[in-house]
């Protein structure tokens, strides 16, 4: 826990993502309409030809897009991805990754937000992918109570 109520709530949800920690990756940076998602890279998400997987990459800006939008909806509410589209642009080659989801709308039941992958090699930055994605606002924890 930290002295930030947002980013508690935000990590509390995180740490419940199982693909989140089998990927190695982490909560690094969260404000009202902005989460930052690092991940190392690792022979385990790599294709062939050594790159990190675009899966891995498409899920950690995932990740990064629902909670950003998780960030402006009220406490009893969850979130959901119902749709995205990534656009992929160079190999993801690098020793660590950071996604970063931005809100670019809030709405009452969908929020629209634009992500950003990273590739990091020592004080080299190149942008791997973009994305932009519909959140939708569900009720409840999980949102799938009848």
């Amino acid at each position: 826990m930290t002295d930030d109520p947002l980013f508690d709530r935000i990590a509390a949800s995180f740490g419940k993502q199982g693909l989140m920690a089998t990927l190695g990756a982490t909560l690094d940076r969260v404000t009202s309409g902005s989460v930052t998602i690092r991940m190392p890279f690792s022979p385990s998400i790599s294709q062939q030809h050594g790159f990190a997987h675009a899966g891995s990459i498409a899920t950690i800006v995932d990740s990064a897009c629902g909670y950003a939008a998780l960030t402006l909806m009220p406490e009893d509410k969850a979130v959901l991805t119902s749709e995205f589209k990534i656009n992929l642009l160079a190999p993801a080659l690098g020793t660590h990754f950071e996604a970063t989801g931005t809100v670019l709308r809030a709405g009452r039941r969908v929020h629209v937000v634009q992500g950003e992958a990273w590739a990091i090699q020592g004080e080299s930055r190149k942008q791997v992918a973009v994305m932009l994605a519909t959140m939708m606002v569900i009720d409840g924890e999980t949102g799938l109570k009848s």
